[in-house]
C-alpha cells in the first residue's frame, strides 16, 4: 500500500476524453488496426497454403495465419495416414466467416481445384499421366486420375478387344487425356491413344516385309460370321470364311478359336 501512495498521475492524461469514452475508442481502433495488419490477407474461393496444428478422429484444425483456424473433417486426409502436425496442405477458402465466426475450409476443394488444372495441362501438353483404375462401369472403367474420376471407354483400354474388363481393375496404369467437357467437369482417358503411334510404326514396318506367297504366323483376334481377324504381330489380316478350309465351313468357330 506503501507504494501506491507514491504512484503519481500522468501529467499528460486527458480525464474529460477518458470520462466521454473517446480515447479509449481510439485506442481500441489503433489495436484493431494494427492487429489486422498482422493477419494475411486471405479472399473466399482461393487456394492457400496452411500448417496442420491439431488433429483427432473426427477433425483437422488448420492455421492460414488468418485471425482464427479452420476445422476440416478428418475424412478429407483419409489418403494421407501419415498427416502430422507441422504438415503443410493446401486448403480452400469457402467462408471467411460463418454464422459462428468460424473460418471454413476444405483440403478436398483444394485437392480437386489444384487437379482440375493438372488435367487441363495435360490436355493441351499432350503429357502421358499415371492413373488407378478404380473399378468397372457401363461401357468401361473408373479411372482416378490427380484425384479426379475419369472414365476410360472399353474401346480406348487397348487395340485389340478387351474380354474381360476386371482384370484391369486395381492395376496403375498409363494414360493420355483425350477429352475433357468443361460444363460438366468430365474427363476422358485413353491408354490406347499412347500405343497406337508405336504400332503405326511398327506396322508400315512389318506391310513394308510382306510379299506374296509368305507363309507366316499369326494369332486369332477376333471371330466373324464372314471370317477371322489374325494378328501378324502389329497389322491385322482377314482369312476369309471360304480360305479356312478346302470343304465348306458354315461357321468359323467350327476350325479356328480365339487366341
Amino acid at each position: 500500500m506503501s507504494d501506491l501512495k507514491n504512484v503519481q498521475p500522468l501529467a499528460d492524461f486527458n480525464w474529460d476524453e477518458f470520462e466521454n469514452g473517446s480515447s479509449l475508442e481510439v485506442s481500441k481502433q489503433e489495436l484493431e488496426k494494427a492487429y489486422d495488419e498482422t493477419l494475411n490477407k486471405v479472399s473466399e474461393h482461393q487456394v492457400v497454403e496452411g500448417t496442420v496444428i491439431s488433429i483427432d478422429k473426427k477433425e483437422v484444425i488448420v492455421n492460414i495465419g488468418y485471425k482464427s483456424d479452420g476445422i476440416i473433417p478428418a475424412s478429407e486426409f483419409r489418403y494421407n495416414p501419415d498427416l502430422k502436425i507441422g504438415d503443410k496442405v493446401e486448403v480452400y477458402v469457402e467462408n471467411q466467416e460463418d454464422k459462428k465466426g468460424q473460418l471454413v475450409l476444405s483440403h478436398k476443394k483444394a485437392r480437386l481445384s489444384k487437379s482440375w488444372d493438372l488435367v487441363n495441362a495435360a490436355l493441351e501438353n499432350e503429357e502421358i499421366i499415371q492413373g488407378y483404375i478404380k473399378c468397372r462401369t457401363k461401357g468401361g472403367m473408373i479411372v482416378d486420375v490427380f484425384g479426379i474420376e475419369a472414365f476410360l471407354p472399353g474401346s480406348q483400354i487397348d487395340v485389340h478387344p478387351i474380354r474381360d474388363y476386371d482384370v484391369f481393375v486395381g492395376k496403375t496404369m498409363e494414360f493420355k487425356v483425350v477429352k475433357i467437357n468443361q460444363e460438366f467437369r468430365n474427363v476422358v482417358v485413353s491408354h490406347k491413344a499412347l500405343i497406337e503411334a508405336e504400332l503405326e510404326a511398327q506396322k508400315k514396318e512389318i506391310i513394308s516385309k510382306l510379299e506374296k506367297g509368305q507363309i507366316l504366323e499369326g494369332t486369332v483376334k477376333n471371330i466373324t460370321s464372314y471370317g477371322v481377324f489374325v494378328d501378324l504381330g502389329g497389322v491385322d489380316g482377314l482369312i476369309h470364311i471360304t480360305d479356312l478350309s478346302w470343304g465348306r465351313v458354315s461357321d468359323p468357330h467350327e476350325v479356328v478359336a480365339l487366341d
